[in-house]
């Protein structure tokens, strides 16, 4: 067991600088892992008819956690051998999807017998497979999909976590080659499929971000909005089609600019405008009565992401509203989204981190922001909102 030196960080000093709350609550917790953590403690709950329930509800919650790479790791094989596509013209037999997928029927069977644990696949008849329910709303979606196979990215990465955390974090990885504007947005031709990949995730992605705000959020009261690093439009596209009168803007790169302008004007015509730049050290275009950062500060360190709200509350009138919208740190109901998928998610990347909330409140205040307000979302665990008045 590791001791620690009493002037190390967290020792005595430490100790002595916090209140009487702080030290209750340490020893409250103390007492909670002990008990917690003891065998007889344990023999009870296996025994007692309610406290059974929690154990197991718990143990099973662990167990999830512990094999859970296994769950992630057949649900790419069920994407990356196509069986989505089969089981939705079943019934299939074990024989057919060993034909299809180049699979020993053992293999085959194996492989049907795991998705139906996950509700992929369903045997209706005996060797007749079809989609179970998560597996029907999965094949019509081609952007999780895409999302599905990105992570075999951070799966390589994490293939070592600590040597990872070890790293310098400017080092490249699979996931920082991937989201580099270099290799996912100029199409050359030997790189055409990276970019269809690229702007499939996301397209998936922000789609249900954009979903997940307009469920929480009304922009009735704008006339206008500007979306600040949109992409291919994919977030402004689906605010425009649940506002019909609302006037649009896309901010981002030159390059990402020019690739969305023409399919935006096809439908959108005479109520988007297109503005390259970049938003670290280009002003942001005025006019708009809000202005959407989705799924952007996240991907910054702090420094970056503070110029980034200095910059946009530039160009923004008193009264006018900033819309933050990503996933989010120590949000109820979604704590491992925010710390543990995305906090490694953005460390293997090598830029930006999952704030709280408060964090994000505070850091609107110091670039200037009058007020700030956290909206919950439907699906935390995709994003949360936080609308910032200059």
């Amino acid at each position: 067991m590791l001791m620690r030196d009493k002037d190390s960080p967290g020792g005595a000093p430490n100790r002595a600088a916090r209140t009487r709350r702080e030290r209750w609550k340490i020893a409250f917790v103390a007492r909670r892992n002990a008990i917690f953590g003891g065998s007889r403690f344990q023999y009870w709950c296996a025994r007692l008819p309610f406290i059974r329930g929690l154990a197991k509800a718990h143990a099973t919650q662990m167990m999830d956690r512990i094999v859970g790479f296994s769950y992630s790791q057949i649900l790419s094989a069920v994407v990356e051998a196509e069986l989505l596509d089969l089981l939705a013209n079943g019934p299939i037999t074990v024989n057919e999807v060993a034909h299809y997928t180049k699979l020993s029927e053992a293999a085959s069977r194996a492989l049907l017998r795991a998705a139906r644990a996950l509700d992929l696949a369903q045997e209706v008849v005996e060797d007749g497979w079809m989609l179970g329910q998560q597996g029907a709303v999965l094949v019509a979606d081609e952007g999780t999909q895409a999302m599905i196979q990105h992570q075999s990215l951070l799966y390589r990465d994490l293939l070592d976590p600590l040597e990872l955390l070890r790293r310098d974090r400017k080092e490249p990885t699979e996931l920082s080659r991937y989201w580099s504007y270099a290799g996912a947005l100029h199409g050359a031709a030997e790189r055409g499929r990276e970019t269809e990949e690229y702007s499939r995730l996301m397209a998936a992605s922000q789609r249900y971000v954009a979903d997940q705000v307009l469920a929480a959020f009304s922009f009735s009261r704008a006339s206008s909005v500007l979306d600040v690093g949109g992409g291919h439009g994919a977030f402004i596209r689906r605010v425009g089609e649940a506002y019909p009168a609302m006037r649009l803007g896309l901010f981002d790169l030159p390059e990402v600019v020019e690739a969305a302008r023409d399919p935006l004007r096809e439908s959108f015509s005479g109520r988007i405008e297109s503005h390259p730049g970049n938003f670290f050290d280009d002003p942001i275009p005025a006019g708009y009565d809000m202005i959407s950062l989705v799924r952007i500060l996240h991907d910054h360190d702090d420094a970056p992401a503070a110029s980034i709200l200095r910059n946009i509350r530039q160009s923004l009138q008193p009264g006018q509203r900033l819309l933050i919208a990503e996933p989010m740190a120590r949000i109820p109901g979604a704590e491992a989204m925010g710390e543990a998928f995305f906090g490694f998610y953005l460390w293997a990347m090598g830029s930006g981190r999952a704030r709280s909330p408060a964090e994000i409140m505070a850091m609107t205040k110091t670039a200037g922001f009058a007020k700030a307000r956290l909206i919950a979302g439907p699906q935390p665990v995709i994003a949360s909102l936080v609308i910032a008045t200059a």
